[in-house]
């Protein structure tokens, strides 16, 4: 059984890895623009920013990216605006975001991994942007106070989570009333396999820890949020399937046959409600 705790420690070994590897130059994913298509093999990492966005961050944030969407692109952020990345990684979508609140605003960033959080602050320095911050934590504990911000964006990471009700509370813990949560995440259509709802690699992989839709808006309401709603980004294919199967040791033309169009990549958008007040760390349990 996937335990929380056993998830967290794979979670963490191999973004470890990842943070590693981008740092040597060989790179964790494709999601740059057009000319890193070619040399693409992950159909969920590749091809997320545009060609502007890339010139905008240091190439070491795009080597060490291993998001499935672009939530900077999707959540309107406004100037002065203070946003949180969970689970921020390399920080590319931490950089972007504090482009887009300008000078007058702050932009964290979030992350349980060492060597993700030192390719962030190198990141952070050769950017030469004063309005960033990195911590050290995890997405169910979130180091901030309440009602201290104003947007939540994520990036393919709350599927990683072991308890995910914890960390949507925690994200309406520390919005502002009125804050939105406007993150990118895999998420399911249909059945899963328990093929691949048992496989930790394609956990870390974005895939098995995936949430439906449905469970993903009952997560959210639950937590406290409305104006709940999930657009699609992108939707996996049978080809595409594959890709993420293979070298797992199963029954690829099997499985894929069953998974065509069941994962997707959505933008998942929530508010806390402008009423709403959170005043201490068990109030939104």
């Amino acid at each position: 059984m996937n335990t929380t705790e056993n998830v967290k420690d794979v979670v963490r070994e191999k973004y470890g890895q990842a943070a590693l590897r981008a740092q040597t130059g060989a790179g964790s994913s494709c999601c740059g623009g057009a000319a890193a298509v070619d040399a693409c093999c992950d159909p969920i990492t590749s091809n997320l920013y545009d060609s502007g966005q890339s010139g905008d961050v240091p190439e070491l944030a795009l080597k060490a990216s291993l998001g499935c969407g672009n939530p900077t692109a999707l959540a309107e952020l406004k100037p002065g605006e203070t946003v949180l990345d969970l689970g921020s990684g390399g920080g590319i979508d931490v950089l972007l975001s504090a482009r887009r609140v300008g000078p007058t605003g702050k932009a964290y960033g979030l992350d349980m991994t060492d060597e993700m959080l030192a390719v962030a602050e190198e990141n952070k320095r050769r950017s030469g942007l004063g309005n960033v911050e990195f911590m050290k934590g995890e997405i169910e504990n979130i180091p901030l106070p309440d009602n201290s911000v104003d947007v939540i964006i994520s990036n393919c990471v709350i599927n990683l989570s072991g308890d995910k009700d914890r960390v949507l509370r925690e994200a309406f813990r520390v919005l502002k009333p009125g804050g939105r949560f406007a993150v990118s995440d895999v998420v399911v259509r249909g059945n899963v396999p328990a093929e691949i709802r048992k496989n930790m690699e394609l956990w870390v992989g974005c895939v098995a820890g995936a949430l439906s839709e449905d469970e993903y808006v009952a997560k959210l309401a639950k937590a406290g949020f409305d104006g709940i709603g999930i657009e699609t980004t992108r939707e996996y294919t049978i080809e595409d399937a594959r890709t993420f199967l293979a070298g797992e040791g199963l029954d690829v033309d099997a499985l894929a046959k069953t998974v065509d169009g069941t994962f997707i990549s959505g933008f998942v958008r929530a508010t806390k409600p402008a009423s709403a007040a959170c005043c201490g760390p068990n109030c939104c349990s």
